[in-house]
């Protein structure tokens, strides 16, 4: 039981650190472990943080591009599932090139913007 409280009060402690230096590798655990939770409880959390980590690992997106998106204007996707980091768009959604950075697209669903790997299709980072 102590052992227990002991890790707990540990993790409290370093989450404000944590969340102030967050590699691609770490947001892509969070968010994964965030999705993965929603969708599928507690081992949909284990499950959505690796598989977020995986693809967080894979792909760490320069700054201009988080920037450019941020400061581009397209209309919001109206989409009733789940969108998940490290899974492909479904086809009906549009996404559009990143100006100066061909390699990104991105799009918005859900008044929430999304950097995609054009090839794949493939959701590799939710943009806050």
């Amino acid at each position: 039981m102590r052992l227990h409280t002991a890790i707990a009060i540990t993790a409290i402690a370093l989450t404000p650190a944590a969340a102030l230096a967050q590699t691609a590798t770490e947001r892509g655990a969070v968010d994964g472990a965030v999705t993965g939770g929603a969708v599928g409880g507690p081992v949909g959390a284990v499950v959505g943080g690796t598989v977020g980590a995986a693809v967080g690992t894979a792909v760490d997106i320069p700054g201009a591009v988080i920037s450019s998106v941020l400061g581009l204007n397209r209309p919001s996707v109206v989409y009733e599932r789940q969108i998940v980091v490290g899974e492909p768009l479904p086809s009906q959604i549009e996404y559009y090139e990143v100006p100066g950075h061909a390699e990104y697209r991105y799009t918005v669903i859900n008044n929430r913007r999304y950097i995609v790997e054009p090839r794949s299709r493939r959701v590799v980072r939710v943009i806050e």
